[in-house]
């Protein structure tokens, strides 16, 4: 029986250490988790540093571009005849079938001048990687916002879970208390089989909040990048009134305080900026370009009574010029593209109008959300405890025979239904609340 007992309680320690090495996760360690390992986000790093090297490579634009270049050939007379030369006086005999040239060359070329189109694409490229910056931003913001709300969806299904398993228990308890009345003849077998029904109608209730609560925390696993079988679960913080009703920011300051420092609204200024940009590069295509251009070269053959250095040296030529191009005509090809950029100079205008509108509507949802939540918590919070007084009193008097089966049934639903509505009003408020201010700049805090 020791032993018995023993290893019963060994199993227990074991089922503890189990469960208490199993990882919760609280809200920051989700964020800093994603932040790290979402693969959207990784992505859009990736396209960050590939527009910074493309700055680097318009600022060596501005610098002389050098070639070296050489050509090797090769010729084969397989029938040639022999030939007699007299070169200084001397006769020699060439019957070579094979013979052989080469050429060397180091050419370079410098744009001096082409309307500023060279600088113009280094301004457009570094705006392009700041604005690749910015969706990094943008993007690290959106899953943060993401995280946040499945976590207070987790929150509430977690609530939620606990709240249909004491309903639960409570119809079990008065199913049992019924079967011990109908046992002793003071309440009808009609009666016990609709607290049946109601406890199945109950267990369905708390399976489907079950299911629900592992879809979310299957959605927030997804999120972070982690698919594995581990079980995963999170920290359920202690929210007190005094935190839930704190005071809401003002919504014109968090807008005021969302245009300076969200991505998307600076990500569109740049975008103007860009737009102004390509239109001063379009311009130039009405100026001339200049270029200077140098090279040096000299070749070598077979057939010749030198050696190949002294040919190099003695066949060595240099040549220097500057090029100039004016544009004439050119089938109104610089006047569409300048038309054509002052167009998308006013898309990008009429764009950050828009991205302004869609931020305050945004944060006017947020904050109305948290407004009426704080609002409807208060009276929710009153109307669960005089929900469940009166459920508790209608539950004593069914066990003494003086309520029926549905005036029961009614104050269930109706306790169900105000804790509910506290818990939807609850969760809503933090959430809004904390969106509100994840918006104005802080960090996202429960």
């Amino acid at each position: 029986m020791k032993k018995k007992h023993l290893l019963t309680a060994l199993s227990m320690l074991l089922t503890g250490t189990v469960a208490y090495g199993q990882r919760v996760w609280t809200l920051q360690e989700c964020l800093d988790y994603a932040l790290a390992n979402n693969i959207q986000l990784q992505q859009k790093r990736i396209t960050a540093a590939s527009d910074h090297e493309d700055v680097l490579q318009s600022k060596s634009a501005l610098f002389p571009s050098v070639s070296f270049s050489t050509n090797q050939n090769a010729s084969w007379r397989p029938f040639a005849e022999s030939t007699i030369n007299l070169t200084n006086g001397s006769m020699t005999t060439n019957n070579n079938s094979v013979s052989y040239n080469g050429s060397y060359g180091i050419n370079a070329n410098w744009t001096v001048w082409n309307g500023f189109r060279n600088t113009n694409t280094i301004k457009q490229n570094k705006l392009t990687e700041q604005m690749a910056e910015l969706a990094v931003e943008q993007q690290a913001n959106s899953i943060q916002e993401q995280i946040a709300q499945l976590y207070v969806q987790i929150l509430y299904e977690t609530e939620a879970v606990h709240v249909s398993e004491e309903i639960m228990k409570a119809s079990i308890m008065q199913r049992d208390r019924a079967q011990t009345m109908v046992d002793v003849g003071s309440l009808a077998r009609v009666d016990l089989v609709q607290l049946e029904a109601q406890v199945n109608q109950d267990q369905y209730g708390l399976v489907q909040a079950q299911s629900q609560l592992a879809n979310y925390k299957l959605q927030l696993k997804q999120l972070l990048e982690i698919h594995d079988d581990e079980p995963f679960d999170v920290v359920i913080p202690d929210v007190d009134d005094a935190q839930l009703l704190t005071i809401i920011p003002n919504k014109q300051a968090v807008y005021n305080a969302a245009l300076e420092i969200r991505p998307e609204i600076q990500s569109s200024k740049l975008n103007i900026q860009s737009s102004e940009i390509a239109i001063a590069s379009a311009r130039a295509g009405y100026m001339p370009t200049v270029s200077v251009t140098a090279s040096m070269g000299s070749n070598n053959s077979s057939g010749q009574n030198t050696d190949f250095f002294k040919q190099v040296k003695n066949n060595m030529s240099n040549s220097w010029g500057v090029s100039v191009q004016v544009p004439i005509f050119d089938n109104h090809q610089a006047r569409t593209n300048i038309r054509k950029a002052k167009y998308a100079l006013q898309t990008n205008e009429l764009n950050l109008q828009e991205q302004q509108k869609q931020l305050y509507s945004t944060i006017e949802n947020y904050w109305l959300n948290a407004t009426t939540s704080h609002q409807q918590y208060i009276y929710a919070k009153a109307n669960v405890k005089s929900m469940q007084e009166s459920y508790d009193l209608v539950s004593e008097q069914f066990n003494l025979g003086l309520k029926n089966i549905v005036e029961l049934t009614t104050g269930k639903n109706n306790l169900l239904q105000a804790q509910q509505q506290l818990l939807q009003t609850k969760y809503t408020a933090l959430l809004n609340s904390a969106m509100l201010n994840f918006y104005a700049g802080e960090n996202i805090k429960l």
